[in-house]
């Protein structure tokens, strides 16, 4: 995936970019006409005087789930997708399917479950602040709070006097998901974890 540098005369004309040093997590941009969401990024410094900050980017197709890279400089430009973000929740997957209904007009969206296997990790039906993602007037992603909260609903008894360790085990939550918790917590307990990576994050 690449970048457009800034005097790139075929962007003139556009309101819609950004230059990448301004791209968040979340952004969505246009890459060789699909939606792409950037997932995380990262900043490298130059390692030569005169050299150029590099912001390294990793990104979904919102329409085929292919992930890439990018690397760009910060005055490179990255054009905006014409899309919506529109706040759903949970209705009832069935099995190749999932359901969400607009928490605004009530109109219900449908995603293909493969799409959202990872997100689908930490949906419940009672979450709030999940979007979905609109694009030529149909969904074609989901994108989470940057946490969430969930029980666990089965790991290893915890240890007692292990709180200040850094052990840790596996713990499977309430949505099916396995992440790794320290080893003092107990089932029923309610953990906040990152959508983005999985990790545990603390007590809720």
């Amino acid at each position: 995936m690449r970048c457009i540098a800034a005097n790139n005369s075929a962007f003139r004309n556009l309101n819609s970019i950004m230059l990448a040093k301004d791209v968040k997590p979340g952004a969505i941009v246009l890459h060789l006409e699909a939606p792409h969401i950037i997932e995380s990024m990262s900043v490298q410094s130059p390692s030569a005087r005169g050299g150029s900050t590099l912001y390294k980017f990793r990104a979904r197709n919102l329409l085929t789930q292919q992930k890439s890279d990018m690397s760009c400089k910060g005055t490179d430009m990255l054009p905006e997708t014409d899309f919506q973000r529109r706040e759903v929740t949970l209705m009832f997957s069935d099995g190749d399917q999932v359901h969400f209904l607009d928490s605004e007009d009530f109109n219900q969206f449908t995603i293909a479950a493969a799409d959202i296997a990872e997100q689908m990790q930490f949906v419940t039906e009672n979450l709030q602040g999940m979007l979905a993602l609109i694009y030529n007037e149909e969904c074609v992603g989901l994108q989470l709070p940057a946490a969430v909260e969930l029980k666990i609903t089965q790991c290893d008894p915890g240890v007692k006097g292990n709180s200040a360790t850094s052990r840790t085990k596996p713990a499977t939550l309430e949505t099916g998901a396995v992440i790794q918790v320290p080893e003092y917590l107990k089932e029923g307990e309610l953990v906040k974890v990152d959508t983005r990576t999985g990790d545990f994050l603390g007590r809720a």
